[in-house]
């Protein structure tokens, strides 16, 4: 996890969120990747698949969709750093948070 986050975070704007035991990457607010049992799943995208070379999908626990998984790459900070961006990019934005109303006796 902290050799993943070194590679991405030259900007600052890459943060980890611990999450069921694992790691979500996020890029501002954007969910784009989790990284569990030490590997790198991101999510998939045209353009990321376009991007890779060679594409592997797997799911990054039971239950879930399949993400690319990149086992290659990870040590070159500037191929990694443009997956992010082309996938960050496609991504679409988080949907607002709800507010919760507060209960209170009236």
């Amino acid at each position: 996890m902290d050799f993943i986050l070194d590679q991405l975070n030259a900007s600052g704007q890459v943060t980890a969120r611990k999450m069921f035991g694992e790691y979500g990457l996020y890029f501002g607010e954007k969910l784009f990747a989790l990284v569990c049992d030490n590997k790198l799943y991101v999510k998939p995208t045209a353009a990321g698949r376009a991007y890779l070379a060679n594409v592997v999908e797997a799911a990054p626990y039971p239950g879930a969709k399949p993400s690319f998984l990149i086992e290659e790459g990870l040590e070159d900070r500037d191929w990694l750093k443009k997956l992010v961006t082309v996938t960050v990019e496609e991504l679409p934005d988080p949907k607002p948070k709800k507010t919760r109303a507060k209960k209170g006796g009236a």
